[in-house]
């Protein structure tokens, strides 16, 4: 009978052995949950990370991605508030960090941190700790058809200033019958980023020496270069595709820049993949990127910087930081990702030990040309108070598209917005 008893009770003993090991093996599993802004790469990252998952059967990856026409900052707010918070999300550079500081885990341990290119860490650097990873360096400016410079007889080349840029609108526009153009430009008024962040940027960032922790310090902002701004700002709108206040990102890219309707839209070098989606040969063949000139300071330069970092959650599960750190790890800096950062997501590398040479893409590669000639203007944008770009310049410049504020009134309304945040 003693037999029987310790018989059952050592079966009894295994199958409770057996029910742990199968809750530790469930343990094990994590789950990296990534909220992120960037549409252009939205496939190709999650392929990506299915690749990441089949390396390592014990993390599952969620990406969740919102950018484009929407809001990602107020998004990510929203996710945030509703309790269901990413292992890893997006911030812009130092306002973000200031804002988010108690949710960043250090990184400075990490191979992607060790490896980012100088000074590329500054605005998402505290106190000695690395608090964010850069996604890739970016470039934007004038994307241009080179067809129908050709065509017009317009070398881009003589683009340097704003009067070259203004002459050569004119030509464009006097033959845009003949070449087969709704207008020269396609202004995207309703993306608030477009005209309230990135076109600002040019302007404003002479003013903070191309300094984003300058622009973060700053107790107020001058519009030295208002008048520039205003200059390209209206160029644009007025050889443009109407009404510019309802036209929006997919519209300027895919119908009427990428179907060659217009001749030049203000954008960077992240278009190229929805351009070739839909006419390969022409995303290959004939497009290029002008500057945006800043008249009274340089002309001949385009904002080249880090538009966006990877933060970690330090609220997380520790296993959760831990896996997160090794997947951007290998995502950067192993062969594999490597490969994928330049062939697949068309990035340009914002770390050591890439080969540039293999930067395949046009605007990419004119990027990186203005980056080694030294011919950039920094992204201090990042450094705007939280929300001044879209949520106040933005929409007063929306004012001002549509004939309901002045110049004058847009510059005023910001300034005190940019005062009042800084208090």
């Amino acid at each position: 009978m003693k037999r029987k008893w310790r018989a059952g009770l050592l079966a009894a003993s295994l199958s409770f052995a057996a029910i742990l090991t199968g809750c530790s093996s469930k343990e094990e599993q994590v789950t990296l949950d990534v909220f992120q802004f960037k549409v252009e790469f939205k496939d190709q990252f999650e392929k990506v990370a299915k690749a990441y998952e089949k390396e390592n059967e014990n993390v599952k990856i969620n990406i969740t991605t919102v950018g484009g026409g929407e809001d990602y900052g107020a998004a990510l707010r929203s996710k945030f508030a509703s309790g269901n918070e990413p292992a890893i999300y997006n911030i812009g550079g130092p306002q973000d960090v200031a804002d988010w500081l108690d949710k960043l885990a250090d990184l400075s341990d990490s191979a992607a941190a060790k490896a980012a290119l100088d000074g590329s860490l500054n605005g998402v650097s505290v106190d000695g700790k690395v608090l964010g990873l850069p996604y890739n360096q970016e470039g934007y400016g004038l994307i241009y058809n080179k067809n129908v410079f050709e065509k017009a007889e317009v070398d881009p080349a003589s683009i340097k200033d704003f009067a070259s840029l203004e002459a050569a609108v004119k030509k464009l526009d006097s033959k845009k019958s003949e070449l087969g153009l709704q207008a020269v430009f396609a202004l995207p008024g309703k993306e608030t980023w477009v005209t309230g962040l990135h076109l600002s940027n040019a302007f404003l960032a002479p003013e903070f020496d191309n300094n984003v922790l300058t622009a973060f310090d700053s107790k107020t902002v001058d519009f030295k270069y208002g008048d520039a701004f205003k200059k390209v700002l209206d160029l644009q709108n007025d050889y443009s595709v109407q009404p510019t206040v309802s036209l929006d990102y997919s519209k300027q890219v895919e119908e009427l820049f990428s179907l060659q309707k217009v001749a030049i839209i203000q954008q960077g070098n992240w278009v190229y993949g929805s351009i070739a989606g839909i006419d390969e040969d022409f995303a290959n063949n004939g497009i290029g990127i002008l500057p945006i000139p800043v008249e009274g300071y340089k002309g001949d330069t385009i904002p080249v910087g880090i538009p966006m970092y990877w933060g970690v959650n330090s609220k997380a599960d520790k296993a959760v930081i831990e896996e997160s750190k090794k997947f951007l790890d290998w995502l950067y800096t192993s062969d594999e990702g490597k490969e994928t950062v330049l062939n697949d997501f068309k990035f340009i590398p914002a770390y050591e030990g890439y080969d540039s040479s293999k930067i395949s893409d046009p605007l990419s590669k004119d990027v990186y040309e203005y980056a080694e000639k030294g011919k950039t203007i920094g992204w201090t944008f990042m450094g705007y108070p939280t929300g001044w770009g879209q949520d106040e310049l933005g929409v007063q410049i929306q004012k001002y598209l549509s004939k309901k504020a002045t110049w004058e009134e847009v510059v005023d309304a910001t300034k005190k917005a940019w005062e009042t945040d800084r208090k």
